[in-house]
C-alpha cells in the first residue's frame, strides 16, 4: 500500500544495514519473549544476541565519521561544534520527545502508581546518568548513553585536539583510547565495592547506565578513525577480521558465559567490551559492501530505515499499551491460539507503526534541521558571499 512506501537512498551502504536491521531484530525478538511462555523464552534467548551493544558500535562508528570528516573538512570552531549538535538533535529527539510525551500523558490519564514526578529526567537524559533505570520507558536506558555520546564526545575531541595544537587525529584517538579504558577501569572499580547478587543488579547497575557503557560507542569511533585515516589497514584483511569478530561474537554469546558467572568479574567488567570488539572487527567487511539485490536486500534495508522508530515503540507503545490492554481472553479462549495471536499481532503492530512513524514524522522532521540550524545557514550564505 502507498501509505506504507518508503523511498530508499541510492547512497545507503547495505553491509551496515543489514548489522543495523539485525541488531533491531535482535531488541524486539528480546522483547517480544514475554509475550511467549517460559519454556519458548529459553529457545528465544538461544538465539538473541545483544542488539544494543552492536547498535552502540555501530552507531560511534557512522557518528565518529561524520565527525571525522568535518573536522577535516571544516576545522574546529564552536559553530562547527553546534551544527553537529543540531543536525544530530534533529535525528534522533523529536522522535524520542514524541513518544516520551504520549506516554507521559497515558501514564498520567490511565495508569497507577505514577512514577514520583521523575519524568522530567527524561526529557535531558539524566535518569540513568549514574543511578539505576526507572521502571517507566525501560528501554529509553540506550537513548541516554547515545545522547550523552553525541555531547561529551565532540567536547572531548575539541579540547584534546586544541591541547595538540590542532590536530584532530591525536584528539579523536586520544579520546576514544582514554574513553574505553577509563570506563573499564570505572566498571572495574564498581564491581569491587557494589554487591551483585543476581541477573537484575547486573542488568540496572552495570548494564544500563551511561556511566557505564560510554566505552561501547567509542569502539565505533576506533573503527571510524582507522576508516578514515588508515583506510588500508582497515581493509587490507577484512575477511579475516570479519571471521574473527563473528567468532568472538559468537564465544560471547555461548561459550564464555558457560565458564563464568553472571554476577562475575567476566560478565560485569569485561563482557560489554568484547562484545563491542567483535562488532568492530565485522565493521570492515560490512562497510565495504555498499549494495544489495533481490527482495531480502529491500527487505534489510527497510527494517534498517525504519528501525529507530522500532526501538521506540516495540516495548512501552505496542507491548504495555496496546497489547497489554486488550481484554484477550474475552475474544481468544485457546491459550496456544492466545499465544500465537498476541505474538503475530506484537510484530504487525510494531513494523507497521513503525513505517508510520518513520515516514511521516521521522523524516520530516529531520528534513527541518537545515532549516532550524542558523550556524549552518550562516555558514552556507557566507560560502556563496
Amino acid at each position: 500500500m502507498k501509505i506504507f512506501r518508503i523511498e530508499i537512498d541510492k547512497d545507503r551502504i547495505f553491509g551496515l544495514d543489514i548489522l543495523r536491521s539485525l541488531a533491531i531484530l535482535f531488541v524486539v525478538v528480546e522483547h517480544g519473549k514475554y509475550l511467549l511462555p517460559k519454556k519458548m523464552r529459553q529457545i528465544n534467548d538461544l538465539i538473541v544476541f545483544d542488539g544494543v551493544s552492536i547498535f552502540f558500535v555501530l552507531s560511534g562508528f557512522l557518528i565518529g565519521g561524520i565527525l571525522l570528516r568535518t573536522l577535516e573538512n571544516r576545522g574546529m570552531s564552536v559553530g562547527v561544534l553546534m551544527d553537529f549538535w543540531i543536525r544530530r538533535w534533529f535525528r534522533t529527539i523529536p522522535n524520542y520527545f514524541l513518544i516520551l510525551t504520549l506516554l507521559v500523558t497515558l501514564q498520567i490519564l490511565f495508569g497507577s502508581g505514577f512514577f514520583s514526578g521523575s519524568f522530567y529526567q527524561y526529557f535531558y537524559f539524566s535518569q540513568c546518568l549514574i543511578s539505576p533505570h526507572p521502571a517507566f520507558f525501560p528501554e529509553a536506558w540506550s537513548l541516554c548513553v547515545e545522547e550523552w555520546f553525541y555531547l561529551v564526545t565532540p567536547i572531548a575531541i575539541f579540547i584534546v585536539a586544541f591541547a595538540a595544537n590542532g590536530k584532530h587525529r591525536i584528539g579523536i584517538a586520544s579520546t576514544a583510547a582514554f574513553i574505553i579504558i577509563l570506563v573499564t577501569f570505572f566498571r572495574f572499580y564498581k564491581f569491587t565495592i557494589v554487591p551483585i547478587e543476581n541477573f537484575h543488579d547486573w542488568d540496572k547497575l552495570f548494564r544500563k547506565q551511561v556511566i557505564t557503557r560510554l566505552d561501547s560507542l567509542m569502539f565505533g569511533v576506533v573503527g571510524a578513525y582507522l576508516n578514515f585515516y588508515h583506510r588500508d589497514l582497515w581493509l587490507k584483511r577484512k575477511h579475516i577480521t570479519f571471521a574473527c569478530g563473528l567468532s568472538l561474537m559468537l564465544a560471547t554469546k555461548y561459550i564464555f558465559p558457560m565458564i563464568s558467572s553472571e554476577t562475575g568479574v567476566y560478565n560485569t567488567v569485561f563482557s560489554f567490551s568484547l562484545v563491542s570488539l567483535s562488532t568492530l572487527l565485522v565493521l570492515p567487511f560490512l562497510n565495504s559492501i555498499k549494495a544489495g539485490k533481490g527482495l531480502i536486500a529491500k527487505l534489510f534495508t527497510y527494517i534498517s530505515l525504519i528501525s529507530y522508530s522500532m526501538y521506540l515503540l516495540n516495548l512501552s507503545i505496542v507491548q504495555y499499551w496496546i497489547i497489554g490492554k486488550i481484554p484477550w481472553t474475552f475474544f481468544i479462549s485457546n491459550s496456544y491460539l492466545l499465544v500465537i495471536t498476541k505474538y503475530l499481532f506484537y510484530w504487525i503492530s510494531v513494523l507497521s507503526l513503525s513505517i508510520l512513524l518513520y515516514k511521516y514524522f521521522e523524516i520530516k522532521m529531520t528534513k527541518c534541521r537545515d532549516m532550524f540550524n542558523p550556524i549552518r545557514n550562516k555558514l552556507t550564505v557566507s560560502k556563496k558571499n
